[in-house]
């Protein structure tokens, strides 16, 4: 039989779920990926993330014409083109991996019950997690709602055998021959050429930063909070994207173990941990995680929201990760709990706000990660950081970026300031309105007095 496979969140040839049950179960695979314009329509042209996804597909495309076959690329609705698709190459089944997001659960409800008509199955697989919905459970059957218990059970359950690659190569002259069709170009998917060469997309940009890493992972436990150090993976968009496998980068941090490697795993699991929320409690996409903190009466100052955007707030460890964001696409994670903290208990702006823009701007945006972060930040969600526990910025801008390395380079106006004064400028002028002599904006907010006002809005003073 012929069967198609829906490439989505998964842009590789190898340890693939779908690809693997595909090729063994079919005469023929056909390889297809859809630029859903329901999903690009509301995304601006200069949008890095089609970019890296245009890439990575490129290599995905050479690397099955290398095989006599080809990837399919096709620009419209997904819930139209795969029933499309399969009934134009006669395919009896459509082959996928979960996608855990409710909006995509619709999606492939609906081109289920269309192929249905066709009797043309439809197959789905777990990918891009070890362990989804329901697998890791309390000993009394529900939800894990905190981290710590939830990474004890996903350790015990953990073995080689959830860890074992899906090997597809011996499978791969199942393939289709196909004659390659050219790639649609970006402008003619309506977005323009964006420089991602340092994301380094696709599956050999994957395994070079994976490489790289490994190198490093040993003191991952002691560098990921220093952004101006060369501490994180720098994996992340590559996760979201599946140019890596999840289940190679698990093993190898289990494996290798030590400190480092197993803070790693850590953070992995944490990303399963938050798409286990969202797949038990959809609804935190637009309401907070515990319902008595879900209509709490946000100011919401338009001016400060903006002046937080576009990193101006005057307090530059804020202001710099807000700006490197904006920049580059990417922050890093320590920046992320103290811009959300700080929109969130300094501002009090909705929390939801700045989840809406970090989903506008983020690289490497998963929905389940950035919802779970933000109410952390925010206290409304599971797990949450508790509503007393205030980030100071100025005091996490010291402990961090210690030597104002990282400021610099995103605040350049701030680089003559000396080590000490550059975490907050406005302390370090000698002469009580002294007018300085750099161009960046006196604090927005006076921190002491907006950690009072949100205790106050929590209720809990």
């Amino acid at each position: 039989m012929t069967s198609l496979v829906w490439f989505r969140r998964d842009l590789r040839l190898f340890d693939h779920a779908a690809l693997y049950h595909a090729l063994k179960a079919s005469r023929e695979v056909i390889a297809v990926f859809i630029f859903d314009t329901a999903i690009l329509n509301g995304l601006s042209k200069e949008d890095r993330r089609v970019a890296f996804i245009w890439h990575s597909l490129q290599q995905l495309k050479a690397a099955l014409i290398e095989q006599g076959s080809d990837l399919l690329i096709r620009h419209g609705s997904a819930s139209n083109e795969i029933p499309r698709l399969a009934k134009e190459f006669k395919a009896a089944a459509v082959y996928c991996n979960h996608d855990y997001e409710p909006e995509a659960i619709a999606r492939d409800l609906s081109v289920a019950e269309q192929l249905a008509t066709n009797n043309c199955h439809f197959y789905s697989f777990k990918d891009q997690v070890i362990f989804e919905k329901d697998e890791v459970l309390s000993k009394t059957g529900n939800m894990y709602s905190v981290f710590t218990p939830y990474k004890r059970a996903w350790l015990e359950k953990i073995n080689d055998f959830y860890l074992k690659s899906y090997s597809t190569h011996p499978y791969l002259n199942h393939l289709a021959p196909l004659k390659s069709e050219a790639m649609p170009a970006l402008a003619k998917l309506g977005f323009d050429k964006v420089d991602v060469s340092n994301l380094k997309p696709g599956m050999d940009g994957g395994k070079a930063l994976f490489d790289d890493f490994c190198q490093r992972i040993h003191s991952y436990h002691e560098a990921r909070n220093f952004p101006a150090v060369k501490g994180v993976s720098y994996l992340s968009v590559h996760l979201r994207f599946g140019t890596v496998s999840i289940r190679e980068l698990a093993k190898r941090a289990w494996q290798t173990g030590g400190a480092g490697a197993e803070t790693w795993l850590s953070e992995l699991i944490w990303r399963e941990f938050y798409q286990q929320i969202l797949w038990h409690r959809p609804e935190v996409v637009r309401h907070a995680f515990k319902p008595e903190y879900d209509t709490l009466p946000f100011p919401n100052n338009i001016e400060h929201f903006a002046a937080w955007c576009e990193g101006r707030t005057g307090f530059p460890i804020v202001d710099s990760a807000m700006r490197q964001l904006n920049q580059t696409g990417f922050m890093h994670n320590r920046l992320r709990m103290i811009a959300a903290s700080f929109l969130v208990k300094d501002l009090l702006i909705d929390w939801r706000w700045g989840e809406r823009y970090f989903a506008e701007k983020l690289n490497d945006f998963d929905l389940a990660a950035n919802n779970g972060g933000w109410q952390w930040a925010a206290s409304t969600g599971c797990d949450a950081q508790p509503y007393f526990r205030i980030f100071n910025p100025i005091t996490q801008s010291e402990r961090f970026d210690p030597q104002g390395q990282f400021i610099r380079r995103y605040c350049p106006e701030l680089a003559a300031l000396s080590d000490k004064e550059i975490h907050a400028p406005w302390l370090g002028r000698t002469i009580l309105g002294q007018k300085a002599s750099y161009d960046y904006p006196e604090p927005i907010v006076d921190h002491t007095v907006q950690r009072l006002a949100a205790l106050a809005l929590f209720k809990r003073t």
